[in-house]
């Protein structure tokens, strides 16, 4: 059975794009069905995952979301399903700034995102949806469309402030639109495991959140190899697996999975 799941947080930097590309990355290797969602303007998962050809993007996100606003019938999976290694992505470009001006005029549009996805379920076992750093109509969109949300956040002091507007749009989305969405849970990001700073926020992170939502045993890990694998356009699963990223990515991969194999 599939699960979609949409990767948020308002606060930018804090490694949203970097984990959904090594999360699915690392689904994939555990043999699991993965296609991976770019609906972030700034498009940065698809450049990373399509290297030097981006002029080769087909059929993107935006397009297929301005065919649904304009109620056309979408053209066929492999126009805009793209393989990279173990997973698939859909690609995105800076076009879905505008969609996102026109999804505040558009009727009903909450649910444009699900009605494209939906379809793709029975091909998948996971889909991961990166989403841009705010809670304006996309990210609305893609939280109507998940099953759960990931919430990803570093070890910064504050690191909770912001959770609580992000996490009120959710609970009035679950309301009102989406009633099947949960928590996933909150994965800690770009974690000096050693600090006191790491150690201090992840037990304001666990104080506050105890008991209401998942906080995931696994951390990533800082790592300079993350950045080196991202300017090669390569997954920490393809640079380094054994890097402590990459190892500690392919641990959450099972916690979030349930793998046991």
């Amino acid at each position: 059975m599939c699960k979609i799941i949409t990767v948020a947080n308002q606060k930018g930097g804090v490694s949203k794009t970097t984990s959904v590309r090594n999360l699915a990355y690392s689904l994939g290797e555990l043999g699991l069905r993965v296609l991976a969602v770019d609906y972030d303007p700034q498009s940065n998962l698809s450049a990373s995952l399509v290297l030097e050809d981006t002029h080769e993007i087909g059929t993107t996100i935006a397009n297929l979301m301005t065919m649904a606003m304009d109620e056309e019938k979408l053209p066929p999976k492999s126009a805009y399903v793209s393989q990279r290694g173990k997973i698939d992505f859909i690609p995105n470009d800076i076009h879905l700034s505008v969609v996102e001006s026109n999804l505040r005029l558009e009727m009903g549009s909450e649910k444009l995102l699900f009605n494209i996805l939906e379809p793709l379920c029975e091909d998948y076992d996971y889909i991961l949806i990166d989403t841009n750093p705010s809670l304006g109509p996309l990210t609305i969109n893609a939280l109507s469309a998940a099953d759960s949300v990931l919430i990803t956040i570093n070890p910064e002091f504050y690191a909770t402030i912001g959770l609580q507007d992000l996490t009120k749009t959710i609970l009035k989305i679950k309301r009102r639109i989406n009633p099947k969405i949960e928590f996933e849970g909150i994965l800690m990001t770009m974690c000096d495991m050693q600090t006191n700073l790491h150690k201090e926020v992840s037990a304001e992170v666990n104080e506050a959140y105890r008991g209401g939502m998942r906080v995931f045993k696994t951390s990533i890990p800082r790592s300079i190899r993350v950045g080196e694998a991202n300017r090669c356009g390569m997954s920490i699963m393809e640079y380094d697996p054994k890097s402590k990223a990459g190892l500690a990515y392919m641990e959450f991969a099972k916690e979030l999975s349930g793998y046991a194999g």
